[in-house]
């Protein structure tokens, strides 16, 4: 059974959502470790600047993966 783009896109939207959330309690979390001390809000923006990279991605290597099972 093949996945329509619309799931596609909705697996990648929620692999993202949890990745975002992960990621900004990752960064608190490990950031300082490297002498890094963003604001909570600049964890927030560098988290959705890497959750959009993220989307972009997730999408484009499952519809990749899902036009190579139709060679």
């Amino acid at each position: 059974m093949t996945q329509s783009r619309r799931m596609s896109l909705l697996e990648a939207i929620t692999n993202v959502v949890v990745g975002y959330a992960l990621a900004v309690v990752t960064q608190i979390m490990v950031f300082p470790w490297f002498g890094l001390n963003p604001s909570l809000g600049e964890n927030l923006a560098l988290g959705g600047i890497f959750t959009a990279i993220s989307l972009i991605r997730g999408y484009a290597l499952r519809r990749l993966f899902e036009s190579w099972t139709h060679l």
